[in-house]
């Protein structure tokens, strides 16, 4: 990376984890410089950050394990969190000091973080009870964008975006209801990660529409979004709105496959008069198509009608409900757009709420409809059609804030993922950013195809100065796929006239003979380990190299290796089984699911003479520790 950087910047959390094991930099160290920045660079952004010494605290707890760093794989790196969500030993305040209260407990999600090592620096500026996507809604001050303090940083989760934008931590998180955990994101040239409803929980976070409300991550690059999803997701039995993520028919986003994404016809793109906007998004709709996208135009308009039940129906009672108690008594401690918002819910009733949802499930039906007729993986739209000053937005807080949502407000009543993505900057120097949309529990693909679009466009990561750097080859797909968490049945489901297969060599994503399973309408489902029987050999002679999975006899120590389930359609298997040659072949391999699936091994007797590259995790492992070129095969 550019080593020009704003004071104080860390890296993101893969340059600071080097800089951990090298030596460089400690946890304690790096407390000592972020309170230092933090308290020296506020600009609004934060409302209270964690004592001196209780940073110490958690750098000493974290640096006890300094010798096993990868059972940590968060080890010592500071984030920020947005101040409605609870932080033990910090008030609450969603930026309302009349509501304040100190919580006992972190949030769950802050919990899981922190026992992955991360450690959490302080609270976040947001639009008042995360109700307003600008950033200006706050008595703690109008959250300043990070290219340009004339301009709105975006909201609600203002200060965490600005934070992170400025290089004061490795990442963040904010809460999205209607599009907070993206707006700013786009704003200040980060990644924005709204995950689908109920994959983290949101017990010990003030609800906004608590039905919709999604914690959200703010990240420098999507492998890092990727990161925090693994150890921050997961069912949580007290949250009622909690589920489990679900597996994923196939990986839209692999390199080398082929996919379609949707656009919005011509006549409903909305840029509100910025013609750099449009312009970038223009390159972005290129971009799509230059990673083996096909764009295909949608029917926008059930999805903007959709937007507009958010706002301008009884589901704004919602937000009345979540903090009824406190703004009938204190509803002249909330400021003038967010008060006027929630107390127009009276005005609605529950035959209103009623026919709410009815038309809420007629335009999911239409909306679901369009996905199926048109053929797409995904949706591309921009994240906001423009952006507009601190003064502009304050003069006119309704209509202009209603603008910054065209494109948001619509996900989370769809029950839809998203990603924001940085797509370029204007002439005046501000960011544009693109969003990603899937249907719920395709956040994986989603996370792959924003990680590879980051690195086509290479900007710096956020407003640090640093430029994302292009990786080298080999490049393995950094965000994992979730394995499958249904209990184990013995044998993979599958779709009929599909048959999956299990791939361990360079038959793995971005690899040379992947695209004999893409050549077949291959779709890969899941990225899973195997059982805890099997080895893995680096087999003799070469080039090419081949590796070869075989399975352990009975009281043999074995290990879990790293595997792609993809399946093909059954019309397609024949010939690809035809084409692998001895020692290989296709036999019945069980995941660590407990599902078996038909995948490679290998006979027995060619591993006479083979290494044994079972500790490296699988293939992948094997090729990053001896740098080997991509042009090894399997075969």
């Amino acid at each position: 990376m550019d080593k020009r950087s704003s004071p104080g910047y860390l890296g993101d959390i893969e340059t600071l984890l080097k800089r951990y094991a090298s030596g460089e930099l400690t946890p304690s160290q790096m407390v000592e410089t972020v309170h230092r920045h933090v308290r020296n660079n506020d600009n609004s952004a934060w409302i209270s950050i964690m004592p001196l010494e209780a940073l110490r605290q958690y750098a000493s707890a974290v640096e006890v394990s300094a010798g096993e760093m990868d059972a940590l794989p968060l080890y010592g790196i500071p984030f920020a969190i947005k101040d409605n969500i609870d932080l033990a030993g910090l008030p609450t305040t969603a930026a309302c000091p009349a509501y304040a209260y100190t919580p006992q407990k972190n949030a769950t999600v802050v919990q899981r973080l922190i026992n992955a090592g991360a450690i959490p620096i302080g609270k976040t500026n947001l639009d008042q009870f995360a109700t307003g996507l600008n950033g200006t809604r706050s008595p703690y001050g109008a959250c300043q964008n990070a290219f340009n303090p004339d301009y709105i940083s975006g909201g609600s989760s203002s200060g965490s975006a600005v934070a992170l934008a400025k290089g004061m931590v490795c990442f963040s998180l904010g809460t999205d209801t209607a599009g907070s955990g993206r707006v700013p994101a786009a704003f200040n040239n980060l990644i924005g990660y709204k995950p689908t409803r109920g994959w983290l929980s949101t017990r010990g976070v003030v609800p906004a529409c608590r039905s919709l409300d999604c914690v959200s991550i703010f990240a420098f690059t999507a492998t890092d979004a990727g990161r925090i999803l693994e150890v921050s997701v997961g069912y949580d039995e007290e949250d009622v709105y909690s589920r489990g993520r679900k597996e994923h028919v196939f990986d839209f986003s692999v390199s080398g496959g082929r996919f379609r994404f949707g656009v919005p016809r011509q006549h409903q793109l909305q840029f509100f008069g910025n013609q750099d906007a449009a312009r970038l998004f223009d390159r972005a709709v290129a971009s799509m198509e230059a990673l083996g996208g096909t764009v295909a135009e949608i029917d926008f308009a059930p999805f903007l009608e959709t937007a507009r039940l958010l706002y301008e129906g009884p589901r704004v009672a919602e937000r009345y409900a979540a903090i009824r108690d406190f703004f009938d008594s204190h509803g002249d401690q909330v400021v003038a757009p967010v008060r006027e918002i929630i107390g127009g819910a009276d005005r609605y009733s529950a035959a209103d709420a009623c026919e709410g949802e009815y038309e809420l499930r007629r335009l999911k039906r239409e909306t679901e409809r369009i996905w199926t007729e048109a053929k797409v993986d995904c949706l591309l739209t921009p994240t906001a059609g423009t952006i507009y000053t601190i003064r502009a937005m304050q003069q006119d807080p309704v209509r202009l804030n209603a603008n910054l949502g065209y494109y948001t407000n619509f996900v989370n009543l769809l029950d839809y993922s998203a990603v924001a993505v940085p797509a370029g900057f204007q002439n005046d120097g501000l960011p544009f950013g693109i969003t990603l949309v899937a249907q719920a529990h395709r956040d994986i693909p989603l996370l792959h195809l924003a990680e590879r679009l980051q690195q086509t466009h290479a900007l710096p990561l956020g407003a640090t100065g640093v430029t994302l750097q292009k990786p080298s080859s080999p490049q393995r797909p950094s965000t994992p796929l979730p394995n499958d968490s249904s209990k184990p049945t013995g044998r993979a489901s599958r779709q009929p006239g599909w048959v999956r297969v299990a791939v361990c060599g360079a038959h793995l994503s971005g690899l040379p003979l992947n695209g004999e399973l893409t050549g077949r309408n291959g779709r890969l489902v899941t990225k899973t380990t195997t059982s805890s029987d099997y080895k893995l050999y680096a087999l003799p002679g070469g080039p090419p190299h081949r590796p070869g999975l075989v399975h352990v006899e009975a009281n043999e120590p074995g290990t879990s290796i790293d595997v792609e389930v993809w399946e093909m359609p059954e019309r397609e298997f024949g010939g690809f089984v035809a084409g692998i040659p001895v020692p290989l072949g296709i036999g019945t391999i069980t995941l660590a699911s407990g599902d078996a699936v038909q995948g490679f091994l290998c006979e027995r007797y060619a591993i006479a003479g083979a290494i044994d590259i079972s500790r490296y995790g699988g293939w992948w492992g094997y090729l990053s520790s001896r740098a080997l070129p991509e042009t090894l095969t399997d075969r």
